[in-house]
């Protein structure tokens, strides 16, 4: 199983002092030698984080495939960086991260989609574990398909860790049977990836994964590549980027 490595979260601490340090580059290169089998970034509306450059010298330099989350409102600029894959994704400015899969329907989806496979561009979509998505996700002619896992992992961390009893608690899960959420979103993306393989589509998955919760999607055989990016950043506070790299490595590849 490939690891994506998202770098995201190294350009957030370089903004929050507006200073090239910690510089996206060095990032990506650590990244590379500790084993990432590919580069994540996602380059938003806004620009919060990852900017224009630091997308275009990412693409330029890597030696490894990058992937690159977006939105359809910037098709133009995917279109102008070429990287080896777009992910598109849903975006508001508002949220704090990627909240939930796309919205299929979608009427600029089919030409931007078409745009981008005409640039040979591999294009997936992101999308919530359910069959209807998966069977529009193939209708609309791409490829790879990446499940947004981030139910799952919410599930998890209110029942095996102590979010609960943090100022992060997850309201909306305080008083459900977690552990059998839990399950339930599992058996979701186990079901979704099954179902996905067998109609041909290439199955990512991402968002949300940690070091405690990784094994249990990295179990599912119809997955091919887990795009993972805060929960390694965060460790590499303690640890270093390297060795967070490959602690994550191991732990997808002993699941």
């Amino acid at each position: 199983m490939k690891l994506g490595v998202n770098i995201d979260h190294i350009a957030i601490l370089r903004e929050a002092r507006k200073v090239n340090d910690p510089d996206i580059l060095n990032a990506m290169y650590v990244a590379t030698l500790a084993g990432a089998d590919q580069i994540t970034i996602h380059l938003r509306e806004d620009r919060r984080h990852i900017d224009d450059i630091d997308a275009k010298n990412i693409i330029r330099l890597s030696s490894i495939a990058v992937n690159l989350e977006c939105a359809t409102a910037i098709t133009d600029i995917v279109l102008e960086l070429g990287p080896n894959r777009a992910t598109i994704v849903p975006e508001k400015r508002q949220e704090l991260t990627t909240e939930g899969g796309l919205n299929l329907s979608s009427a600029e989806l089919p030409s931007s989609i078409k745009a981008m496979l005409e640039a040979n561009i591999e294009v997936s979509l992101f999308i919530d574990p359910n069959l209807d998505d998966i069977k529009a996700a193939k209708e609309l002619g791409v490829s790879t398909i990446e499940l947004h896992t981030g139910n799952f992992a919410n599930a998890y961390l209110m029942a095996f860790s102590n979010l609960s009893k943090t100022k992060f608690s997850i309201k909306s899960l305080e008083k459900q049977n977690i552990k059998e959420i839990f399950e339930i979103e599992l058996n979701r993306l186990k079901s979704a990836a099954k179902f996905a393989k067998n109609l041909g589509l290439n199955v990512a998955a991402g968002h949300g994964l940690n070091y405690q919760n990784v094994g249990y999607i990295a179990k599912i055989p119809e997955i091919f590549e887990l795009n993972i990016g805060q929960s390694i950043v965060a460790r590499s506070v303690f640890t270093g980027l390297n060795q967070a790299i490959k602690d994550m490595k191991r732990l997808i590849n002993e699941a």
